[in-house]
């Protein structure tokens, strides 16, 4: 298992206004990413809006991500599903087809059994039949089932339970995670609010939206704190913040995409029943994003 650190989008699944995948635009975004200083990408994650893809289509994404994403740059694929049968079966397909590691977000449609015993349980299934590195993945506003510090900190002890992705934002739980894990347990924060906060309590990175529109500015935070300049830092933690309310936590995934498509990436459409933004919402994010400084940064990215 590589040793994973800094900035990864959890890649949006872009749609074309029918609710069909656009293939061509999720490559045009894999190609300018590719150029930056990602250090890789999650496929399959909450923003790729995976709860609304058949299993068809989830195999066909990380087939064609797979193809496009560089060896030196980790990929991810989300496989959580309801089911821990159904669980383990696509953690097996997304290995066969190159998934470095999995994410697997908890079971949430039984929420009153979703208990520690439970939960400890499943995730033990999986990682002892997974062929490659697990993380678990702690979303609540989404699914309404928290990983507890107490189900985290024995999960972390299983050889082939790696890491986890906390999107919950709460840095009190945050850093009793840090406190009751491993030093080699690779946390990385999902909230971007608490991006800068959470690294310096011991985050290795951030899972972030807002990096599939703005990369490079979540790179600078990271990169920033990295070269102990927390003044700079601190300075673009709170400048990225209007951006950071719009997308997502406002608008949702379709005011992600808007983003992208303001920002020079492909967003594409929301898959039905989510809707993209009115047109008094679009002229909110793209305020927010003025005032971020993206509209006018020019993105900065490797000579190919």
């Amino acid at each position: 298992m590589r040793q994973m650190h800094g900035v990864i989008p959890p890649v949006i699944t872009p749609f074309t206004a029918d609710g069909g995948i656009a293939y061509p635009s999720l490559a045009t975004n894999l190609e300018k990413w590719n150029r930056t200083d990602l250090s890789g990408y999650l496929i399959l994650g909450s923003n790729s809006e995976f709860v609304y893809l058949t299993e068809e289509e989830k195999i066909r994404v990380l087939e064609f991500a797979r193809e496009r994403i560089p060896r030196e740059k980790a990929m991810i694929a989300g496989t959580g599903c309801e089911a821990t049968a159904a669980t383990i079966s696509l953690t097996r397909r997304a290995a066969a087809i190159g998934a470095d590691s999995v994410m697997v977000v908890t079971p949430a449609y039984y929420k009153p059994h979703m208990r520690e015993r439970v939960l400890i349980d499943h995730y033990r299934r999986v990682a002892d039949t997974s062929p490659v590195p697990v993380f678990l993945y702690n979303v609540p506003q989404f699914t309404g089932v928290v990983l507890s510090p107490q189900v985290v900190a024995p999960l972390a002890e299983h050889q082939n339970i790696v890491g986890m992705k906390d999107s919950a934002g709460n840095l009190s739980v945050f850093a009793e995670y840090v406190r009751q894990t491993p030093p080699e347990f690779l946390l990385f924060v999902g909230s971007a609010p608490v991006f800068l906060p959470a690294l310096s309590i011991g985050a290795r990175g951030g899972i972030l939206a807002l990096a599939n529109c703005a990369p490079e500015a979540c790179l600078a935070v990271y990169s920033l704190f990295q070269e102990e300049k927390l003044h700079e830092a601190r300075e673009q933690q709170l400048k990225l913040l209007p951006a950071i309310e719009a997308v997502t936590s406002r608008f949702g995934i379709g005011g992600l995409k808007v983003a992208m498509d303001m920002l020079g990436y492909e967003g594409g459409w929301p898959r039905p029943p989510l809707l993209p933004p009115i047109d008094k919402e679009r002229r909110e994010i793209r305020h927010a994003l003025d005032r971020a400084g993206l509209l006018s940064a020019r993105p900065r990215t490797r000579s190919t």
